[in-house]
């Protein structure tokens, strides 16, 4: 009789079991996600969190770094040139995004419909700009836009003519943007062309069976099909085009006269810190920017997403 309730005190009850495997499955699961966490929260959220920091303090030179709240907030949302950078970057956004976009998407569906030859080549030559690093990528650019020393002033010299300056004020951001187009053509193909792949194809043998042309297969059965590439893909790109820094910042050596410090808000951003010792102002014009970015990225995904 001891040894029988002797073990059945030993043996948990099922509830008990339960919550005991739960646990260790949580355990286990903690375990895997446990290494990312400590790296997102390393690299991720410890930057944000002192940049916020930094935002509501301020150098002064009497007192030192004293606290002011948001009173840099306040100044970098009535900072005209702050302003303008964005400005500069939401034309950028609103012409270069469609067109690269555009192109893109073209480019996946002639490579998805099989009647080009080599499509192998094709694609992986669409794709190779995309490994060539933006700094090199803007430096091959800044060359052939040269007047005097690049392919546009052998053209000059060459045939006597005077074409319009690449780097010119008027032209930079279309020179910029031809720039960025050429390099993120063949990653948004990709995307694209990755989707349409996993459209069934008895799609294309219905509608095609139904009288529909190919125009009305790409616009009835591809494009709702591969929707939310399309999304993921622009909000992608305009996260990208608000952190437009690379291409100008490299630029700006062989144009100063066109690209100035606050071309852009990074471009602003970085010159405020690291040529105009202002970290705290700096911290606080790139939270404002990242928040701007998240809200207009956030609404997209939502209009994307919405169906009807």
């Amino acid at each position: 009789m001891t040894l029988l309730s002797t073990s059945a005190q030993a043996v948990p009850p099922p509830r008990r079991r339960t919550l005991i495997r739960r646990r260790k499955e949580a355990f286990v699961g903690w375990g895997f996600v446990g290494p990312f966490v400590a790296v997102f929260g390393l690299v991720f959220l410890a930057p944000i969190g002192y940049a916020l920091y930094l935002s509501v303090f301020r150098d002064r030179l009497i007192g030192g770094t004293s606290f002011v709240g948001l009173d840099n907030y306040s100044e970098a949302l009535s900072d005209p040139r702050f302003w303008e950078g964005l400005a500069r970057v939401g034309l950028f956004l609103l012409v270069q995004v469609p067109i690269m976009l555009g192109i893109a998407l073209l480019i996946a569906l002639a490579i998805d419909s099989g009647r080009l030859y080599g499509t192998a080549f094709f694609r992986v030559s669409v794709f190779l700009p995309y490994a060539v690093p933006a700094v090199v990528a803007s430096l091959i650019w800044g060359f052939i836009y040269g007047t005097r020393f690049g392919l546009v002033g052998n053209i000059n010299e060459t045939l006597g003519v005077t074409l319009p300056d690449p780097l010119s004020p008027s032209l930079v951001l279309a020179a910029i943007g031809n720039i960025v187009t050429w390099e993120f053509v063949g990653y948004n193909m990709l995307i694209f062309y990755s989707a349409l792949k996993v459209v069934p194809r008895s799609l294309y043998e219905a509608a095609a069976i139904d009288g529909a042309g190919e125009w009305r297969i790409v616009a009835s059965v591809k494009l709702p099909a591969i929707r939310s590439a399309l999304v993921i893909a622009t909000i992608f790109s305009i996260i990208g085009s608000f952190q437009l820094f690379n291409e100008p910042s490299i630029l700006q050596k062989l144009a100063p006269n066109a690209i100035t410090s606050d071309f852009t808000p990074n471009l602003y951003t970085y010159s405020l810190s690291f040529a105009g010792q202002q970290h705290n102002y700096a911290a606080t014009v790139a939270i404002v920017m990242g928040v701007i970015t998240a809200i207009i990225a956030y609404a997209v995904q939502l209009r994307g997403m919405r169906k009807g």
